[in-house]
């Protein structure tokens, strides 16, 4: 992996953080570069430097928290449901103000899609459907239910403030699929 220059680090992050705050004070569409450059005290030609507009600058953010959670889900495939889910809660906590932010915006359809997307496949890799076919259940449907409940619960927990820590609703969601896929 190259090493990327401390001052334009320092901006992209600028720039990031900037993108964010504006869309927890109004909606995306509503958001100019300038209110960007003017939040993150750079220049509208350094946001040109890294992306190609603001629907670019929004890509490029979410992928780089979907690659965060699916380096994250590497990290643990080896554990149990629910010592698995801790480091992903933990995550969700530690970016709070992008992931309420991406839930509470016109940004959450296009986030949401991303993170379902993302699900379907990491799941369908970690999800044993060998007592589902014996039941004569439907793989997509088993897949579906289950990222879908992941996605609900997900969401619940960040529009509601966070509510219990993240060792709580590993142990909660880890038995909740362990019920339902056991």
């Amino acid at each position: 992996m190259t090493k990327v220059d401390r001052r334009i680090r320092k901006s992209q992050e600028a720039i990031k953080a900037a993108v964010i705050e504006l869309m927890s004070e109004k909606n995306f569409d509503d958001i100019t570069l300038q209110d960007i450059s003017d939040r993150a005290d750079v220049s509208r030609g350094t946001i040109y430097l890294h992306y190609v507009d603001k629907y670019d600058l929004l890509d490029k953010l979410i992928d780089g928290h979907i690659q965060e959670l699916s380096e994250i889900c590497h990290s643990v495939s080896d554990l149990e449901w629910k010592e698995s889910i801790v480091p992903w809660f933990t995550y969700l906590e530690q970016n709070y103000l992008f992931f309420s932010t991406m839930m509470a915006s016109k940004g959450a359809v296009q986030f949401r899609n991303r993170l379902v997307e993302f699900l379907n496949e990491d799941f369908k890799e970690e999800i044993h459907l060998s007592q589902a076919r014996k039941s004569g259940l439907s793989e997509d449907i088993i897949l579906q239910y289950v990222v879908m409940s992941y996605v609900g619960v997900v969401e619940w927990w960040i529009k509601n403030e966070m509510p219990h820590p993240p060792e709580v609703m590993s142990e909660q969601l880890g038995e909740l699929i362990k019920m339902n896929l056991g």
